[in-house]
């Protein structure tokens, strides 16, 4: 009799649960619409409005500026206002700016709808976790964030060389417009059908604080993620222009993200049993090592094989340190600043990114892409050491749990 009734107790314990898979689709859409196109927005400027390296890096920051300053204000939204009805507008409006890039007629228009468009997507992004965090059982909360995790992680490591394939098929960046709009409508229509359980809004007059947008015990990390991100925005923006125009690359730069994805993907699946058994420093130092080691192979060879080698390195490191970097935000939060930790987590990526994808754009304007590599891998050199010499102490110090 107990047994059975445990096992029932088990079966609606169900991590795999019908709104969690609509809200990990989700995710995924989101990520792989905005994705798509990613490396081919340098060309597309180059060869639509003849926009310069510096130019390119100043128009495709703007999104990643947007949602960095919606990030620490969603949690609010989210909290304030019916869940799905907030990730409805949100995700609605990221799929209607898709269709403004093909009404973009001038560089100056482009670059308008490019910079809103990152409010929603930042606004969705956080919408869609905490729906995530309603619709997990709780005793399968930490594993349901870590698989989460690899639902965006999938869809950002594959979606530039899907775009990639699709340009290179038909040579039509209006067409890959097109798909990201359907792919994030379908978003849409997934999180329409969501069945989420009635809470009450609670609105508490508080004063404002830090520590209620910046989880303040997180800082160390912070700087960290967004060394880590400095150099990715840099790669992943402008890696197929680089390989068009010094490697001779015109039709293989999707296996670059192809490959990425692979090492993401192992990563991922292998290192879930030791975050469960609470090596989370021990994953995130392998996982920053290895990752380093990709960019510097990269950066230093410049070779077609080192090309298509380093990424794969740089996914087997990435796909180990994110779901402990994020593991490691949480440790570092009290019960009630879950929120905080994740909108930290999530602000270091963004400004990481958007400040990587402005200097790469100067610094390859006036001394070429090679020295834009190399300028987001010292950086992130810089937040290894970092790393080793000061932040992973400060988190076991600090850590609550």
């Amino acid at each position: 009799m107990g047994g059975s009734c445990y096992i029932k107790a088990m079966e609606t314990e169900r991590l795999w649960n019908s709104e969690y898979i609509k809200v990990w689709c989700s995710n995924f859409l989101l990520y792989f619409a905005f994705m798509l196109m990613t490396p081919l927005l340098p060309l597309y400027l180059a060869d639509t409005f003849d926009a310069n390296k510096e130019v390119i890096g100043l128009v495709l920051s703007g999104y990643a500026i947007a949602a960095l300053v919606m990030r620490p204000f969603s949690g609010y939204i989210v909290d304030s206002w019916p869940r799905k009805t907030v990730l409805l507008v949100t995700y609605f409006l990221t799929c209607a700016f898709f269709g403004g890039y093909l009404l973009a007629g001038s560089l100056t228009l482009f670059a308008i709808f490019r910079m809103i468009h990152g409010a929603p997507f930042g606004a969705a992004g956080v919408s869609l976790s905490t729906v995530m965090i309603d619709v997990l059982p709780s005793s399968r909360r930490a594993e349901g964030i870590g698989y989460f995790g690899l639902s965006n992680n999938i869809a950002t490591a594959i979606a530039p060389g899907v775009g990639l394939m699709v340009y290179h098929q038909w040579h039509s960046y209006e067409m890959l417009f097109v798909l990201s709009m359907l792919c994030s409508l379908a978003g849409v229509i997934v999180n329409a059908t969501l069945r989420l359980r009635q809470r009450e809004i609670i609105r508490e007059k508080q004063a404002l604080s830090l520590d209620r947008f910046f989880l303040l015990q997180g800082w160390a990390l912070f700087l960290v993620v967004f060394s880590l991100a400095f150099a990715y925005g840099i790669l992943s923006t402008y890696v197929a222009i680089y390989g068009r125009e010094q490697l001779g690359i015109t039709t293989g730069t999707g296996l670059f993200f192809t490959l990425f994805a692979v090492g993401l993907i192992i990563s991922r699946l292998t290192g879930t049993r030791s975050l469960r058994e609470g090596k989370i420093v021990r994953n995130a130092t392998w996982g920053i090592v290895v990752s380093i080691s990709g960019f510097v192979l990269f950066c230093a060879v410049g070779q077609q094989w080192a090309y298509y080698l380093a990424p794969l390195v740089i996914g087997l490191g990435n796909g180990h340190l994110w779901p402990a970097f994020q593991t490691m935000f949480i440790n570092l939060a009290e019960h009630n600043q879950r929120g905080t930790a994740n909108s930290t987590l999530l602000t270091g990526w963004d400004l990481g990114m958007a400040v990587g994808m402005f200097i790469g754009g100067s610094v390859a304007e006036h001394y070429g892409y090679h020295m834009a590599f190399w300028t987001g891998v010292m950086l992130y050199a810089a937040g290894v050491i970092f790393y080793f010499v000061f932040a992973r102490a400060h988190f076991i110090r600090h850590k609550l749990r």
